[in-house]
């Protein structure tokens, strides 16, 4: 059974009416299929090194579809606190390959080929799949076997390959400017993805900056993940989008590789309204970000629902400059 702790207690105006959030917070084994209706459920709120909140790895749910945005190196633990584990993960999404992002990736991958015989879906670009596994997953994943798979036939000694253990979701380039902006779905779930601006701590743009996206979910929820300070981004995206939420990265200080508070404190009203504050450190958690204009800090073990979709997200056409991305 699940216990509602608040109702239609973090609202705005959206097209002149309201729409809600109901929270709901769990209690017993996480449930990863719904009525239909498009949720988000925090494995954690915090950042890389946190000790009490577990990172900020985020599952969506949608009818009998999820997604898990993120699979970092303590979200194993994480879905054991709430009676799972990797092998019921059979989706996922990486946006970036910090280990608070990436640290549990090869505990699904290995769990998934020789407990239950299967390949996780994976939503990643033919780009980003070659760095994540080159710089990344190869070490621990590739060695395991020598001999011939299904999947494995280029491989130089006959090691395993990222195939052998993930089935590719390739995402549809919409876009390369003003940034990438890429389209895929999850079943019923789905995705625009885009460029962010996270590290190196300098770097004027995206454009410079090492591999990281954040996602757009169903047209409605921006969850940008990790990034510094984009004000950019925030105008380009609910522009194009009637997004009712945002799910942003934060910190106490300014400076380095995410936004801080000072820095999103001088956004708009209407954006602070609707915008919920996540991956901060344990030390944050007490923050009294109502204060400052925002509508929360986003908690772990809760079910954010955001009721029905009033219209299909329909598929968008390729506008793709000769630019390269």
């Amino acid at each position: 059974m699940q216990s509602r702790v608040e109702f239609a207690a973090l609202l705005h105006h959206n097209l002149n009416m309201l729409r809600e959030i109901k929270l709901t917070t769990i209690d017993g084994t996480l449930r990863l299929t719904n009525s239909g209706s498009l949720e988000m459920f925090f494995l954690g709120t915090g950042s890389a090194f946190v000790k009490k909140n577990f990172q900020n790895n985020v599952i969506v749910i949608k009818g009998k579809d999820h997604l898990l945005i993120d699979c970092g190196s303590q979200c194993p633990g994480a879905l054991t606190s709430y009676n799972l584990s990797v092998l019921n993960i059979h989706n996922v999404f990486a946006s970036h390959s910090h280990s608070d992002h990436i640290g549990g990736m090869e505990e699904l991958a290995l769990m998934h080929r020789y407990v239950d015989k299967t390949r996780a879906k994976i939503v990643i670009t033919d780009e980003y799949k070659k760095l994540l596994w080159e710089e990344s997953l190869k070490g621990g994943l590739a060695y395991g076997e020598n001999r011939p798979t299904p999947y494995n036939a280029g491989s130089p000694g006959g090691f395993l390959t990222f195939d052998d253990y993930f089935e590719q979701i390739t995402p549809k380039l919409l876009e390369s400017e003003p940034r990438p902006l890429w389209e895929a779905n999850v079943g019923s779930i789905n995705l625009k993805i885009f460029r962010t601006m996270h590290m190196p701590d300098s770097v004027p743009s995206w454009r410079e900056s090492a591999w990281s996206t954040g996602v757009l979910i169903d047209n409605r929820i921006l969850f940008p993940g990790d990034t510094r300070f984009d004000k950019e981004l925030l105008e380009y995206m609910q522009k194009k989008y009637n997004i009712e939420w945002i799910f942003h990265d934060v910190q106490g200080y300014t400076g380095g590789v995410h936004a801080g508070i000072e820095e999103l404190k001088t956004l708009d009203s209407e954006t602070k309204k609707k915008m919920i504050l996540c991956h901060y450190a344990d030390n944050f958690a007490s923050y009294d970000v109502k204060a400052d204009g925002f509508a929360a800090l986003a908690k772990r073990g809760i079910y954010y629902d955001f009721g029905f979709s009033e219209e299909p997200v329909k598929q968008e056409e390729e506008k793709v400059s000769e630019m390269a991305v």
